[in-house]
């Protein structure tokens, strides 16, 4: 799709990822942007910044919602699929906002005659770890891949970028904030973050470009531990935290205790046990397969925690 002025929706549009894939799609200067999302706090975040956005306030697992949404699938172009439950304390928030809104998406696309979609999964299909978000992503993807639509697949490692209110944006503000930060075991997991906005651009060439049926595996091409990770922030924003060492047992209880008291915790038992899994990643070279050259850890690091443009925003979880 090479037309600037095509018309592209996105699910999910007011999360990490869309709020950074609109950011960049209006930097390549497209001009027709539709988001849906539930979550009217992180909608209104996305309307103050691009008021020329069209965003529609809807739950993609409420039947009762779809005239709300299906009409902006008319003459749509390109449907970018981001919509995900990645937190939670029950399966049923997982099974409803990853598998059942997916099925209500997909069977619209169908009846307006979408011509092209962009799913975007998750690398914990490739994962050791069996968990709702883990077992509810495979089973998302096969949704898409069994529906009969033209489309391509992007599984992501663990992400960063502006706007996170989760992951490395939260244990980010978490170490402004604290003068003590502690660290699981020796904190030598190996991890592979990816920057939002480099993945966003591989998002854009899949727009551009339709690969039918591809499935990429995109990871960040840092592989770093866990506790450099945190090194690294501490030392982009000039922090004097201290970095304490605890037992693992110890930080899963205190994980599973804090839980009891939050509706949405930031950081859970079940990540902590993906966090030690041991998963190392393979993904494609997005230079040579998107043209994109991943920023180093550092630089993207700073980028997302210390640059004005937009750092200081951050989403509601």
């Amino acid at each position: 799709m090479n037309d600037k002025h095509a018309k592209i929706v996105l699910t999910g549009a007011a999360g990490l990822v869309g709020q950074n894939l609109i950011v960049e799609l209006k930097a390549q200067g497209y001009t027709r942007l539709v988001a849906i999302d539930k979550h009217g706090h992180n909608l209104q975040i996305l309307k103050s910044l691009h008021p020329d956005v069209e965003a529609i306030h809807a739950d993609l697992a409420e039947p009762g919602d779809l005239p709300k949404w299906e009409p902006a699938l008319r003459e749509a172009r390109c449907l970018v699929q981001l919509h995900a439950q990645i937190t939670g304390k029950h399966t049923e928030l997982f099974t409803r906002n990853n598998l059942d809104a997916t099925r209500i998406v997909l069977d619209a696309c169908k009846r307006n005659q979408v011509p092209y979609l962009v799913h975007i999964s998750s690398s914990v299909v490739n994962s050791v770890a069996n968990d709702d978000y883990t077992n509810t992503k495979k089973s998302q993807e096969a949704l898409v891949v069994e529906s009969g639509l033209r489309h391509c697949v992007l599984r992501p490692t663990l992400m960063f970028g502006w706007f996170d209110p989760k992951h490395l944006g939260w244990l980010s503000r978490f170490m402004a904030r604290t003068p003590v930060f502690p660290i699981p075991g020796d904190g030598k997991f190996m991890r592979q973050p990816l920057y939002e906005r480099d993945f966003c651009r591989c998002i854009v060439k899949c727009i551009e470009r339709e690969p039918d049926g591809e499935v990429y595996d995109i990871v960040g091409d840092t592989r770093i531990d866990y506790v450099d990770i945190i090194k690294t922030i501490k030392r982009a924003k000039g922090l004097r935290t201290w970095i304490v060492h605890i037992p693992i047992g110890f930080f899963a209880f205190l994980l599973r205790t804090y839980s009891l008291f939050s509706h949405k915790p930031p950081f859970t038992a079940d990540q902590l046990k993906a966090l030690s899994a041991g998963d190392d990643f393979k993904g494609v070279d997005t230079r040579a397969v998107f043209g994109v050259s991943q920023h180093s850890f550092e630089d993207a690091v700073r980028e997302s925690y210390c640059d004005p443009t937009y750092s200081h925003i951050v989403l509601k979880r």
